[in-house]
């Protein structure tokens, strides 16, 4: 694999996730190359030389490096895979709208009450359930009616939305009130090249 994409990851991330679940989606050639956080070894050199930040994920394409999950699917998306982001103006908005979506609600809500339970954050658990149940009422009166977030066909914006809410069961948070939902996560689930993120039963990580 000698022309893949490099991504510094973490298994049970879903941000991390996210990119490998498109690069699977897609085809993409890539190299999983695992970064232990409990060693701390995210906030050191020589990761910190790839994204200062000291998080997961990073991607090397080359000599192109770029951190951030939601910067490496729109990449990965304009150079490899176009058709998973809408080029017109209206189609685009609609999938940053998501994207947004996912960096604000969901991260703050059930992807925040899985840190809690899963790896022992010390974050405000009720809040983050009723983040997570504002979220995920958007999402369901959003997919009556839809296949997809955006237009009539997986998008990135579905990526975004998946690993977290999928796994949101993980913090306390229930996806039985949202059919919708389900059966979404669902169709991504059957979609051709689909990688799974590892389930982590409550406290394992802690």
């Amino acid at each position: 694999m000698s022309n893949a994409i490099r991504i510094h990851s973490f298994p049970l991330s879903g941000h991390c996730h996210r990119v490998q679940l498109f690069a699977g989606l897609t085809g993409i050639g890539h190299e999983l190359v695992p970064v232990d956080l409990a060693a701390g070894e995210h906030k050191r050199d020589p990761f910190l030389a790839l994204n200062p930040a000291g998080k997961v994920p990073v991607i090397e394409d080359g000599d192109v490096v770029i951190a951030d999950s939601t910067a490496i699917l729109v990449y990965l998306a304009r150079k490899y895979a176009p058709d998973w982001l809408p080029a017109d103006a209206v189609g685009e908005a609609r999938v940053q709208r998501f994207l947004s979506l996912a960096a604000n609600e969901i991260a703050n809500g059930p992807a925040a009450a899985r840190l809690v339970t899963v790896f022992g954050a010390e974050l405000d658990a009720e809040r983050a359930k009723a983040t997570a149940t504002y979220a995920f009422d958007l999402l369901e009166g959003h997919l009556t009616g839809r296949t997809w977030l955006v237009g009539d066909r997986a998008t990135i914006a579905d990526v975004a939305i998946y690993s977290y809410t999928a796994h949101a069961p993980e913090g306390n948070v229930s996806l039985e009130p949202y059919p919708q939902v389900r059966a979404f996560l669902k169709r991504v689930e059957d979609l051709p090249g689909f990688v799974a993120m590892p389930s982590t039963p409550v406290g394992l990580a802690a």
